[in-house]
This record gives structure tokens, sequence and C-alpha cells, in this order.
């Protein structure tokens, strides 16, 4: 007699968890939001990138779990400066003149790497591009000459210099460091792609990436920032297969978002007015997913297999009855009458 419950063995619960994680795996992919962000149409250029990245990513997440952001854009597009940071050099130019004019007896400018103070902020930025620009140039190639465990070792001990530098960079150097749309955009977890300087080639790639993605069926919904027109099949095609579609973009009513399932402006993104609007998009999906579930639809072909159905029982009571008439048309005495009758008359 067993003294204790059974217990299940290992071998025997590994289907089950294989299983679970199977479920739970296409459910969330089934949630799971993608970000495909189109540079040459839709630029951060009213506030700095990773400020722009950062609130394009919440956003997106209100729909769901975020997957993965990328972006494409040419080289033109990350050489090109936008109109406020152009605006910004050339006051820095101007109070840079202002300063060597009448220059300062007191030392207000902060070296962010060595603490050395400065008069003038000409001279901050000539010390910073002489002395700190060549040791970081001169502490990556020590790490590109290294390799293996020397070369982990040597990020492990250079990285506090290095991050260091970045950010005394990214408020000194403008706009070469500070603008750096490319760097600000990863720095934010935005995986940026660079094509050729060629006509649509940054559209043709993402129109590529996200049929891909649609293929691999990792993700719910499609999050395009854009607003140009030539997506507007591949958005389609989403739709047909099942998969939600959000459009950010300037235009009040394009194309593209009427033809999405919810729409976001830019300026919304940017204020962080969108993640209310993502919700309530989010409700409705649901809602909608739900009715659907509960309408009432007319399926003819099973109406007709019903209808086979009771023809075959009806057919077979006529065939049973028919039978029955037969017997009884057989036997020509009375239905009162017993055979143990006629064999006493006998």
């Amino acid at each position: 007699m067993a003294l204790y419950p059974c217990r299940l063995r290992p071998s025997c619960l590994l289907p089950l968890l294989r299983r679970n994680r199977t479920l739970a795996t296409a459910a969330s992919s089934s949630r799971a939001v993608a970000v495909f962000w189109d540079l040459d149409n839709k630029p951060p250029n009213t506030i700095p990138p990773y400020d722009a990245a950062v609130r394009l990513h919440l956003a997106a997440a209100s729909f769901g779990p975020l997957r993965f952001s990328i972006a494409y854009a040419n080289h033109h597009t990350f050489r090109h400066l936008p109109a406020p940071v152009r605006a910004a050099c050339a006051e820095r130019r101007a109070a840079d003149r202002l300063e060597a004019a009448n220059p300062s007896r007191v030392p207000s400018y902060l070296c962010r790497v060595c603490g050395r103070r400065f008069f003038a902020h000409a001279k901050l930025v000539n010390h910073f591009r002489q002395i700190h620009e060549r040791e970081q140039e001169k502490r990556l190639r020590r790490i590109d000459s290294a390799t293996g465990g020397r070369r982990v070792r040597l990020v492990a001990a250079l990285s506090l210099k290095m991050e260091k530098y970045k950010k005394a960079a990214r408020e000194l150097l403008t706009p070469k460091v500070g603008y750096g749309l490319a760097d600000e955009l990863r720095r934010a977890g935005v995986v940026v792609r660079t094509v050729d300087d060629r006509p649509e080639a940054a559209d043709r790639a993402l129109r590529e990436h996200m049929v891909e993605t649609m293929d691999r069926g990792k993700v719910g919904c499609l999050v395009l920032v854009s607003d140009d027109s030539g997506f507007l099949g591949v958005m389609r095609e989403a739709r047909i297969r099942c998969l939600k579609t959000v459009v950010v973009g300037d235009e009040g009513d394009g194309v593209l978002k009427r033809c999405a399932d919810s729409a976001l402006s830019w300026k919304d993104v940017v204020s962080g007015k969108a993640k209310k609007e993502a919700a309530s998009a989010v409700g409705r999906w649901k809602d909608r997913d739900l009715l659907k579930k509960l309408e009432w639809r007319h399926m003819p072909e099973e109406e007709e297999n019903e209808s086979d159905v009771f023809d075959d029982d009806s057919d077979a009571g006529d065939e049973e009855d028919g039978c029955l008439g037969l017997v009884g048309e057989g036997d020509k005495k009375p239905w009162w009458k017993l055979d143990s009758d006629s064999n006493d008359l006998h």
C-alpha cells in the first residue's frame, strides 16, 4: 500500500512545461509591438533625438510589450543638421566673438573631464579637442588592436573614462556630438540602419523589413512613423494578416492613417499625450474582438450538412416502415390471434 501521494516524474512534466511555454510565447508574440521609423520622412527636428525616441517608445509600449525599434535613413539624413541646431551653433559663435572682444575675469567654464576652469568658451573647446579628444582616440585604437580576453579586460578598465568623455562631448561639441542623430537614437535603444543615397532606398529597405517581420509572426502590432503613402500596400497586407497597425505622422487625415487601425500625431507623441490615446485605442480593439467572437454568422454549408443528416434519418425511417409493412403483408393472420390458439384448434 502506498503511503505517499503519487508524484509525477520529471520526464512526464517536460511535455506539459513545453506546451505551457509555447502557449505563453504565442500569447506574448500576439501582443508584441514593433516600431519602424522612416527617418527620411520623419526626422526628430523639434526636440533632441534621444528624447524623441524615448517618448516614441513610451507611446508604442502602450499598445503592448515593445519587441524592437528600428530606423532607416540614408547618409544625407545623418549629415543634415536641423534648423534649431544650426541656430544654436550660430548663437554660440556670436557669443564666442563677444567673449573674445570682452574677456571675463572670472573662470566660468568648467571642463567635465579633468575639472579645469577657463575664462572663455572657445578656450574650453580648444582644450577639449587637443587633449581629451586625442586621449579618446588613443583608447579606441588600443581597444581595436586588442583581441580576446585582453580586449574584454581593456574595455572594462576604460569604460568609465569613455563614458565620461561621451557625456562631456555631448554637451560641448555641438553639433558634431551634441546632435549626433545616429548615436543618440542608438543610446535610446533604436536600431539604426544606413542605406545608400538613392531615391527611396530607405523606404524599400523598410518595407522589406516589415514584410519579413510579418512572415516570422513574432509581433502582433506594427507602428509606422511616416507620412509616406508608399507604405500603403504594406499596411494593407498587415491588416489582411490580422495584425494591428498604428501610424504616427503629422498629416491630420492622410492615406496611411485612414488605412491603419489607429493613428497618432507626432506632436502628441512628442508632448506625451499619445499614451492616453493609445490606451483608449487598445480598449476599442478589445471590444471589437469581443464583439467579433459573439456575433452570429450565417454559414450555409453547416445548414446543408444538417439538412443532409435529417434527410438520411427520414429515409431510414421510411425503409423501416417499408420493412414492417412487408412483414405484415406476408403474415395473413389477424394481429389478435396467437400461434398457441391455432395449435389448440388442431
